[in-house]
């Protein structure tokens, strides 16, 4: 069983790395995936969170922070080190055409994928938190951190079952941290008209 579902998975990147790309695609996933491309909106959030909430906002940035402590934690140094698979970009030949390695490989394993916990983690801790006051705009938290997951199979660097159980942990993780914070920090965001 657990050979089939590596099969499959082997597969799905096939497809996903080798034969679902174009120019734009090759241009734009290597520059979402990258987490520093992303400190200005980052920036922006914390910014909003004590605009609009004072001392219960930099609360949230610090539950917010310990979150993605916790999603990368435990997917680098718990799991990773467990399961120790190796990269798809370590084990496959870009010159035989086996993988279209977009960026470089980096170091360390692949199960699960830190990018996806860490952005599931983010993603759901401010769905599950703010979800009253953005109920329509909320999904595109899961959809943000689903593009930078999926961008992780299609540059090379990860397989499509480390991404998806990064995601997994990462939205768990999320939600608990959102739960905890709402029920022992006493926070409940209202939305307010600027």
């Amino acid at each position: 069983m657990l050979e089939q579902l590596l099969h499959l998975d082997q597969d799905v990147f096939q497809v996903i790395n080798g034969q679902w790309n174009n120019a734009f695609l090759d241009l734009v996933l290597p520059w979402m995936r990258n987490k520093y491309n992303w400190i200005p909106a980052y920036i922006l959030l914390a910014v909003v969170l004590v605009y609009r909430y004072k001392a219960k906002g930099v609360l949230a940035i610090f539950a917010l922070i310990a979150c993605v402590a916790l999603t990368d934690t435990l997917s680098h140094r718990v799991i990773k080190k467990q399961v120790e698979r190796p990269r798809p970009c370590k084990t496959l030949d870009p010159e035989s055409g086996e993988i279209r390695l977009l960026i470089n490989c980096g170091s360390g394993y692949s199960f699960t994928s830190n990018h996806a916990s860490n952005h599931f983690g983010i993603a759901a801790f401010l769905f599950f938190l703010f979800g009253s006051v953005l109920p329509g705009w909320r999904w595109l938290l899961f959809i943000w951190a689903g593009i930078i997951a999926w961008a992780q199979v299609y540059v090379g660097v990860h397989y499509p079952l480390d991404v998806l159980a990064g995601a997994l942990l990462g939205t768990i993780i999320g939600w608990l941290c959102a739960w905890l914070f709402s029920k022992y920090g006493r926070f409940r965001p209202v939305k307010k008209h600027v």
